[in-house]
Parts: structure tokens; sequence; C-alpha cells
């Protein structure tokens, strides 16, 4: 699904209480209410408001994959037959392992990042990419270490 991206204007609480809910989105409305020194309604009106334009997508706890299992990422490039783009990068979406799909520009036109449990998982994976009609060609990268890996928006 590609996302078309419309710029909601936010003032300066707006961006307060994003901050807030980064560093910890289980706050309670009164929490943030008393750290920001406004009141309690007025915060869960502004979440309800950043939440119904889709500036606010969910709530997710931030999950070590290594820890559970998940020690391979890969980073994937894909070429593809150009008019079929949006086709193959919605069937890449629909894979549990990927968190990322990317257009982008350059020799390649999508990268797909992913995680596995096992290098068979991956090789598997793989396979099933170049199975995607209108798939001309990948190349995989392993990630040998992160560095930095911070999902949070910095507003």
């Amino acid at each position: 699904m590609i996302r078309n991206p419309v710029k909601v204007d936010l003032d300066e609480l707006d961006f307060q209480i994003l901050r807030t809910l980064e560093e910890d989105a289980r706050k309670s409305c009164r929490e943030i209410a008393e750290k920001l020194r406004v009141a309690t309604g007025t915060v869960y009106n502004r979440i309800k408001k950043l939440t119904d334009e889709g500036v606010i997508k969910g709530y997710i706890p931030v999950i070590d994959p290594v820890k559970i299992g998940y020690e391979l990422t890969a980073l994937i490039l894909v070429q593809v037959e150009g008019r079929y783009l949006i086709d193959v990068e919605n069937e890449v979406a629909k894979f549990d392992e990927v968190y990322y799909v990317y257009d982008i520009t350059g020799e390649f036109d999508v990268a797909i990042a992913a995680r596995f449990k096992t290098r068979e998982k991956l090789n598997k994976f793989i396979k099933s990419i170049l199975t995607i009609q209108h798939v001309k060609r990948t190349v995989t990268n392993i990630v040998l270490n992160v560095v930095k890996e911070d999902l949070r928006v910095k507003v």
C-alpha cells in the first residue's frame, strides 16, 4: 500500500505531546497533562485529533529482535519491470518478515528490510521474491552489526 503523505499543521503543544509519547507511550493523558501543565481534556482531544489525522498511527512496544530469535537482518534491493512496481511492492509487503518496503531511486526500484531467524528462512524468502512476476533481479545484503536503529521520529 503506497502512502500519500499529507502534511498536518501542528502547534508546539502537539509537538510536546508527541515528544512525551515517544519517550513513553504508556503515559496517561493525565500524566502528560501534568507534565505539560495543561488540562487532561486538552491532551485527550489533541491525541484523538493526532490519531484521527494519521499523525499517530498506533502504539507498539520496541522489541529487540535478536532477543526473540531474529538474528539475521537483510537489506534487499529489487529491480522491477517499471509499470509493475506498485504491484510488486504490495506483494512483498505481505511477507511477515518484511518491516520496510521503500520506493527508491537509482539502479534498483525497491528496498526491503526484513528479519529472519535462520539462513534457511532468508534463503527461502529470497527465492520467493524472485518468483514474483515482474521482479528482474535482487541484491541481498546481510547486516553484520547494528550501530543505530531507532524508529522514532524526532519531533
